[in-house]
C-alpha cells in the first residue's frame, strides 16, 4: 500500500501539486476578470437581489431556491480549510500569506461566475425529474469551436464525472470523518467508532432525502455554524483588542519584504508567501474545480447568468470573510509565533548535525530559514542518535513544524517510557515511526487555531468551539459532496446508480472514521486535477459564448425591468 501512494503521489507531483498548478487557477480567473471586465465587482450587489429572490418567476423550474443552492455550495467549501488551511498558511508563509489568499479569492470569484452559469444553462432534468449539470453538462451538450471546427467534449465530459466521483471520497468522505473523529476523540475522549457510527446513521437520513432535504439541512447548519464560530473568533479578538491595527499593518508590511523572523517563526520569502496564500485560498474556495456548479445547477432559475452572480459570493463568504476572521483571530493572539508542547510528526521534523542552532540570534535564524526554504541547505544528521532516558546526547539539532525544538524528549512510544538506547536517523529523517519525539514548537493546522481560542474570554473552553466548528465544518462538507458524486453518478450511470453510491458512500465514511485514509487524500489529490484541468479548458474554449449569453440576459432584463438600474 505504502508503494502504491508513493507512486500515485509521484503522478500527483506533475499535474495538482506542481508548480505550474496554481498557475493555470489563477491565470484562468484573471484572464476572465479581464475579458469581461470585473463582473466580481461590478454584479457583486446585484448578486444579493438575486438571492433574495427578487427576479424569480412563479414556472422557474429547478429544486431549491437561490439562498439554497449557495448554503449547499458553501457547505462543501467551508471546512477544514478554514480553520486549518489559514493557520497552516500563516504558520508556512507569514502574515503576508493572508493577503495572497484574500487575492486569489477575489480572483475566483469571476471564474465560479462563469463555470457556474454555463453549467446553469446546460443543465438537463435527470428521469426522477430532478435537475442534473456541472461541467459535465456544458461539455456535453455545448459546441466547441477552434477556428471553423466545431467538437464536442463528451469524453472529457466523462473524465471529469468519474473523477468527481472520485473525489466526492477522498474530498468530502473519508477525510473528513478522519479529521472529525480524531478532534472528538482528543477533546471529548469518545472513541472514533463511535463517532463515525452515530455521523453515519445522521449522514445517510439526509442525503437518502436527495438535494431538497440536503438543502433544507444545509440552509439552517451553514448559518448557525458560522454564527458559532465568528463567536468564537471575536471573543479572540475583541479579548487582545491591543493587537487588531498591528496585526493587519503586519499583513501589508510583510508583502513586498521577506516576513521578519518573530518568535519561533523563522521569517519567509515574499515568493514563498505568495505560493502558499495562493494555494491554500485556492483549496479554500475551490473555484475552477467545478464542484460547486453542480450544486448550483438545482437552482431554480430561468436565466443562467443570475445563479452565475449567485456563485460570486461565494469565495467572499468563504475565504474573504471567514478566512480573513480567522486570520486575524491567529494574529492577535500571537500563537501563530509561540512554541507549544507538543507530539511531533515524522513528516514535520528533520534532524540538523551540529547543537549550535538557535532562534536567539540573526545569524542562525537566516541559516535555519533558508535550510527551510531549499535555499542553502544545512548539512543533515545520518546515522544512530543517541538517547538516554529520553534525552538526546548526539550533537544535533531538531527542527520541528519549521522551527527549532526545544526541551525535546525521545519515548519509547506515543505517551510511553523515555527511551533510552540507539535511533536510526536516514538524511534527518526518522526511521522508525513508532518512536515519540515529544516537546516545544511550533504548531499549526487545527492544533494552532484551538490554541488561539484559548486566548479570548472563554479562555480554555475555547478549544471546544473549534472541536465542534470542525465537526460542524467537516460534516457539511460531507454532505455536499455526497450530491457532487450523486450527480456525477446519473451522468455516468442513470439516475438508478444513485441509490447503490450513496450505500457505498455511507459505508466508507463509517470505515474512514477507524481506518488511515492517506492513500485516499492521495487518489483525491489527482482526481481534484482531473476535475479541474478539463473544466478550466471548457470555460475557456467557450469564452465568447459566456460574453454573449451576458449580454442577452441585460438584453432581456431591461426589457423585463425597465426602471431597474443595471450594472453592465
Amino acid at each position: 500500500m505504502q508503494r502504491l501512494n508513493e507512486i500515485l503521489s509521484t503522478i500527483d507531483s506533475f499535474i495538482g501539486s506542481s508548480d505550474w498548478f496554481p498557475f493555470v487557477l489563477l491565470g484562468t480567473g484573471l484572464f476572465f476578470t479581464l475579458y469581461l471586465k470585473f463582473p466580481q465587482i461590478r454584479y457583486f450587489r446585484f448578486a444579493f437581489n438575486v438571492v433574495r429572490g427578487k427576479y424569480d418567476k412563479a414556472g422557474d423550474e429547478g429544486d431549491t431556491s437561490h439562498f439554497q443552492a449557495l448554503t449547499t455550495a458553501l457547505s462543501g467549501t467551508v471546512g477544514t480549510g478554514n480553520i486549518a488551511g489559514v493557520a497552516l498558511a500563516l504558520h508556512l508563509g507569514g502574515p503576508a500569506a493572508l493577503f495572497w489568499m484574500v487575492v486569489t479569492a477575489a480572483i475566483g470569484m469571476c471564474t465560479k461566475f462563469v463555470e457556474v452559469t454555463l453549467s446553469h444553462k446546460y443543465r438537463e432534468k435527470a428521469a426522477d425529474g430532478s435537475m442534473a449539470g456541472g461541467p459535465m453538462y456544458y461539455m456535453k451538450n455545448a459546441e466547441f469551436k477552434i477556428g471553423k471546427k466545431s467538437f464536442k467534449l463528451g469524453w472529457l465530459a466523462a473524465i471529469f464525472a468519474g473523477a468527481t466521483v472520485l473525489s466526492s471520497f477522498g474530498t468530502g468522505n473519508m477525510p473528513q470523518i478522519n479529521s472529525i473523529a480524531g478532534a472528538v476523540k482528543s477533546t471529548f475522549a469518545i472513541e472514533p467508532w463511535i463517532t463515525g457510527a452515530v455521523l453515519s446513521v445522521i449522514l445517510a437520513v439526509v442525503i437518502i432525502g436527495g438535494i431538497k432535504r440536503i438543502a433544507a439541512v444545509t440552509e439552517r447548519l451553514v448559518p448557525a455554524m458560522a454564527v458559532v464560530y465568528f463567536i468564537g473568533c471575536f471573543s479572540v479578538i475583541f479579548a487582545n483588542a491591543g493587537n487588531i491595527i498591528p496585526a493587519i499593518s503586519s499583513v501589508f508590511t510583510s508583502l513586498f519584504t521577506t516576513t521578519a523572523a518573530t518568535g519561533g517563526f523563522l521569517g519567509a520569502t515574499i515568493a514563498y508567501a505568495f505560493n502558499v496564500g495562493v494555494g491554500r485560498g485556492l483549496f479554500s474556495n475551490e473555484a475552477g474545480q467545478g464542484s460547486a456548479p453542480i450544486a448550483h445547477a438545482s437552482a431554480k432559475a430561468h436565466e443562467p447568468v443570475s445563479e452565475g452572480m449567485v456563485a460570486i459570493l461565494e469565495p467572499f463568504i468563504d475565504t474573504i470573510v471567514i478566512c480573513s476572521i480567522t486570520g486575524l483571530t491567529l494574529l492577535s493572539s500571537g500563537a501563530w509565533q509561540e512554541k507549544h508542547y507538543n507530539d511531533f510528526a515524522v513528516t514535520d521534523m528533520s534532524i540538523i548535525a551540529g547543537s549550535d542552532y538557535t532562534d536567539d540570534n540573526k545569524e542562525d535564524r537566516i541559516a535555519l530559514k533558508e535550510h527551510l526554504s531549499g535555499e542553502k541547505p544545512l548539512p543533515v544528521f545520518d546515522g544512530m542518535l543517541e538517547v538516554e532516558n529520553g534525552k538526546i546526547v548526539s550533537d544535533v539539532t531538531v527542527i520541528h513544524a519549521r522551527s527549532v525544538a526545544e526541551e525535546v524528549v525521545v519515548n519509547e512510544y506515543f505517551d510511553g517510557p523515555p527511551l533510552t538506547g540507539q535511533v536510526e536517523i536516514k538524511k534527518g529523517v526518522l526511521q522508525d515511526a513508532g518512536i515519540s519525539f515529544y516537546g516545544k514548537s511550533l504548531v499549526h493546522s487545527s492544533p494552532l487555531t484551538a490554541i488561539a481560542f484559548t486566548k479570548g474570554w472563554f479562555g480554555e473552553y475555547g478549544q471546544y468551539i473549534v472541536s465542534i466548528g470542525l465537526l460542524l465544518f467537516a460534516f457539511s462538507t460531507a454532505i455536499s459532496w455526497s450530491y457532487y458524486g450523486d450527480r456525477a453518478m446519473t451522468f455516468l450511470a442513470g439516475s438508478g446508480s444513485v441509490k447503490y453510491y450513496r450505500v457505498v458512500y455511507v459505508a466508507g465514511f463509517f470505515v474512514a472514521s477507524i481506518a488511515d485514509t492517506t492513500i485516499i487524500w492521495t487518489v483525491a489529490a489527482i482526481a481534484i486535477a482531473l476535475m479541474t484541468l478539463p473544466n478550466l479548458l471548457g470555460i475557456f474554449l467557450l469564452r465568447k459564448e459566456m460574453k454573449l449569453t451576458i449580454k442577452e440576459y441585460w438584453d432581456g432584463f431591461k426589457k423585463e425591468y425597465p426602471e431597474e438600474k443595471t450594472p453592465e
